[in-house]
């Protein structure tokens, strides 16, 4: 309804009509349905108003309802993306630190292995 009420194709179509009523209403002279000041089209454009705003307010109810919803469950896939993150997080961490253990033996294998052949050529 918002989408209909709010957009030019609608204002132009309504703008349209009301110029068409009073021309023709104003043409007709004594003999028209709506003579001026055009009681009927204030009474047509009265329960116009009426009913659109209503009906507009209910429409941004409900998508205010819809973006609620949305909101919610970006908000849970944020938390769970988080939660995965924090693991990934705690495996590299875990990774790095076997990674620097292994590094630090085979560092002190090759030192062992320098000073050994350090000595044998010393000797």
């Amino acid at each position: 309804m918002a989408a209909t009420v709010g957009s030019w194709r609608f204002i132009i179509l309504q703008s349209f009509l009301i110029v068409a009523w009073i021309i023709w209403n104003t043409l007709t002279g004594p003999h028209a349905w709506d003579p001026y000041p055009f009681i009927l089209l204030n009474l047509v454009l009265s329960f116009q108003a009426a009913y659109t705003a209503p009906a507009i307010m209910m429409s941004q109810n409900r998508q205010a309802e819809i973006d609620r919803l949305h909101a919610n469950s970006d908000y849970e896939v944020n938390v769970k993306a988080e939660l995965e993150i924090e693991l990934l997080h705690q495996k590299i961490d875990l990774l790095r630190e076997q990674e620097i253990r292994d590094l630090s033996m085979a560092i002190r294998s090759l030192t062992e292995q320098l000073q050994t052949q350090s000595r044998a050529a010393h000797g």
